[in-house]
């Protein structure tokens, strides 16, 4: 028996994971993480580094990222204490849903996780002061193979729960291309 489900976002490959919740009188039990479970939903493989990253400002945004060949990743995301507002663009040239973008509310306590293939740009925005999001990936972050698109490009249609006034934004995610400028590696 599995102890999780995969409800797809409307663009090939994206999709939410959902781990079921075990409560006992004391607490909970919640099993984020299983290879068979995994390879049933098709988002199997090898996971190499885990990390978090936590934003102290409500309405930070980070995005829209994705890591080039030879060393694309897959991002397995979730939410450890606060909400998200995650987002993610496909950026696979011949896609069908090229440019299209899906996006979920993830947050701390529910047993919701986002699964991001390779050929997706990813970002979020946070709905909470010092929020924590905690990141599964297939391939090691190699800085000089990160690459973005601009989360605020109006030709995404992306509706952000900040607006366009974020209470935050990296630098780095200020100088993204617009999709229309993108020259995306994958296809």
């Amino acid at each position: 028996m599995t102890n999780l489900t995969a409800k797809p976002l409307g663009l090939a490959g994206a999709f939410t994971l959902h781990t079921q919740i075990s409560t006992q009188p004391n607490g909970r039990f919640s099993n984020f993480y299983s290879e068979r479970d995994f390879s049933a939903l098709g988002c199997g493989g090898r996971y190499v580094q885990e990390h978090a990253s936590c934003y102290a400002l409500k309405h930070t945004v980070r995005g829209l990222h994705f890591q080039t060949a030879p060393r694309p990743q897959t991002k397995i995301v979730r939410v450890a204490q606060g909400r998200i507002h995650d987002v993610v663009v496909d950026i696979r040239r011949g896609s069908a849903t090229y440019g299209q973008h899906a996006s979920v509310e993830l947050s701390a306590g529910h047993a919701v996780q986002l699964h991001v293939p390779p050929g997706f740009a990813h970002g979020f925005c946070t709905l909470e002061p010092d929020t924590e999001i905690v990141f599964r990936l297939s391939d090691y972050n190699e800085p000089e193979l990160l690459r973005g698109l601009r989360w605020d490009d109006p030709a995404l249609g992306i509706v952000w729960p900040c607006g366009a006034a974020p209470g935050f934004v990296f630098p780095v995610d200020q100088d993204w291309p617009l999709l229309a400028d993108l020259d995306t590696p994958f296809a």
